[in-house]
């Protein structure tokens, strides 16, 4: 099986070729293998250091959790984030939950 890269549009995994162009599968985005820009993500923390997927961070503030009642205390530290392209820019797990953070209330470990 091939290893596809994901839709640039909506980072969607579902991608397929087509034969001249990739197409997502989800939001019907297409684009061409090589227009897509070699721009690495940039991600700071609260205090302003740069983040990169692997790194462990740690919670500055409680917070509580959307439909849920788990609270994430402050002082957590978060191994393996995930680096991603929205508003909630770090992906992780924690306690088993996997989760969107934001990074203004992460700093590095």
């Amino acid at each position: 099986m091939q290893d596809l890269p994901p839709c640039p549009k909506c980072n969607d995994a579902y991608t397929y070729h087509d034969g001249t162009q990739f197409v997502c599968s989800s939001c019907l985005f297409e684009w061409n293998g090589n227009e897509v820009s070699n721009e690495e993500l940039i991600v700071k923390d609260c205090h302003n250091n740069l983040l990169q997927n692997g790194d462990s961070v740690i919670l500055i503030k409680d917070l509580k959790v959307k439909g849920s009642s788990l609270v994430l205390k402050k002082g957590t530290k978060i191994k393996n984030i995930k680096l991603v392209n929205s508003d909630h820019n770090v992906d992780c797990k924690v306690e088993g939950q996997s989760l969107s953070l934001k990074s203004e209330f992460l700093k590095k470990a």
